[in-house]
């Protein structure tokens, strides 16, 4: 019981989530399956959940190194969103806004309480050099301080971008809801069971092999534990931090009263919505990137960032001052060195994956799903065509390189803002760092 409640105390919503954390049975000895997959955040169970779907004679394992939903799947922001890192063009833009609404009609049809509301993003512009980012970026239509007040109040408004395309939910009640569904259609799921080795037909873990001919890596962040993937991709943390349930006056000062999701055209990206409980989540990136891909607990929570978001809020919204914060946390997210998602599906060794999405995963891990299960399973179908099914990322430079780079990188972004604050014009040292940032 001690381990289920270590769980729970991992962020906001994995407190409010109305399930027992305690680990499904690990792995008992070697097994056989048709599918195995290493992973039971969102990428592995949506795979899971199509497979079993479409053949529910088709044996289907899943191992996890700690318990469905304890990686980013369970504590990021709650943003479904069709974001997606890296621009692949219409065919790409359009699945994504299709997939935000099928998250939305498979929860409802499994009966997975998420507490979903498609309010869409409204988009800040809060200095001159934003507005004129956003007025340079084909297809943007900015929305004047009146109409973006309409949906947010927040200082120094000069405007907004909007988007339909988004819905705040609850990511913990997600992911444990869609473990319970795949449970249900006769997926095997063994939690405590990391796997120490990923390769063609099997994957080792302490306890035993699960051979099968299909291995599907769905590991994200933790991907470099892995032999062979130290350099696949890195795992950069963001954070977060929420407040207590605030009173309805508060939120007439603010807004969100559709639960928007809401951002700032700044370089350093930040994130909030309106909880279904009435508090603000908020988060951003800024921790640092630690060398050698490392990832412990402790760098879940970084004092110095939860000040500057608890500064940021109170710059947007000055009638949070005094306010009560009750949780703060953190974990790492996946990024690829050219900062594109991919999928695929190795036929020679029977190796799929999924990932590297840069923070946008809680629907695009939808989509990697459904096809993934379309690969998996021969079918040939539109999602099999988009241009980021078998695109494969450059790796990462070695150490210390890349600890260097990303640092450095985190940093002038940073500067950026404040050049951009300060100038009011684009910031000259964001275009020199773009192609690091795969721009």
């Amino acid at each position: 019981m001690g381990r289920a409640l270590s769980y729970r105390s991992l962020s906001l919503w994995h407190e409010t989530t109305p399930t027992d954390w305690t680990p499904r049975a690990p792995l008992g000895g070697d097994a056989e399956a048709d599918v195995v997959v290493v992973g039971a955040g969102l990428t592995g169970l949506w795979t899971a959940y199509y497979l079993s779907v479409a053949d529910p004679s088709r044996r289907v394992v899943v191992v996890e190194a700690e318990v469905a939903g304890f990686g980013a799947s369970g504590r990021n922001g709650g943003w479904c969103s069709a974001l997606f890192p890296t621009d692949l063009g219409p065919a790409q833009d359009a699945a994504m806004r299709a997939t935000v609404d099928e998250v939305l009609r498979v929860a409802a049809a499994e009966g997975i309480g998420c507490h979903a509301a498609k309010g869409g993003t409204i988009t800040l512009v809060r200095n001159r050099a934003q507005l004129a980012r956003v007025r340079a970026a084909d297809g943007n239509a900015v929305l004047s301080p009146a109409e973006a007040a309409q949906r947010l109040r927040a200082t120094r408004t000069l405007g907004a971008t909007y988007t339909p395309d988004c819905a705040a939910i609850h990511p913990a009640r997600l992911v444990r809801g869609l473990a319970d569904a795949v449970g249900r259609r006769g997926v095997t799921i063994h939690e405590r069971t990391p796997a120490l080795a990923v390769g063609p037909g099997a994957v080792r873990t302490p306890s035993g092999t699960v051979r099968a001919p299909h291995v599907v890596r769905a590991t994200e962040g933790y991907t470099p534990r892995l032999p062979g993937h130290a350099r696949t991709v890195v795992p950069v943390y963001s954070l977060i931090v929420a407040t207590e349930p605030l009173p309805a006056h508060v939120w007439d000062e603010i807004g969100l009263a559709e639960r928007e999701t809401f951002s700032d055209h700044r370089h350093l990206v930040i994130y909030g919505q309106r909880t279904a409980d009435d508090r603000l989540v908020f988060g951003g990136r800024g921790a640092p990137y630690h060398l050698g891909s490392r990832v412990r607990p402790s760098f879940d929570r970084d004092p110095r960032v939860f000040a500057g978001l608890h500064a940021t809020l109170l710059d947007l919204f000055p009638v949070l001052a005094g306010t009560r914060f009750t949780h703060a946390w953190g974990g790492p997210l996946g990024i690829p060195r050219d900062w594109c998602a991919s999928v695929g599906l190795d036929r020679a060794s029977g190796l799929a994956w999924a990932g590297g999405y840069v923070g946008d995963g809680v629907a695009t891990t939808n989509l990697a799903g459904r096809t993934l299960a379309d690969l998996l399973l021969e079918r040939e179908s539109d999602l099999t065509r988009l241009p980021w099914v078998g695109h494969r990322s450059p790796r990462w430079e070695p150490e210390p390189l890349r600890w260097l780079g990303i640092n450095a990188g985190l940093r002038t972004m940073t500067l950026a803002d404040h050049e951009e604050a300060l100038t009011g014009r684009p910031s000259r040292l964001a275009r020199m760092m773009a192609p690091m940032l795969g721009h």
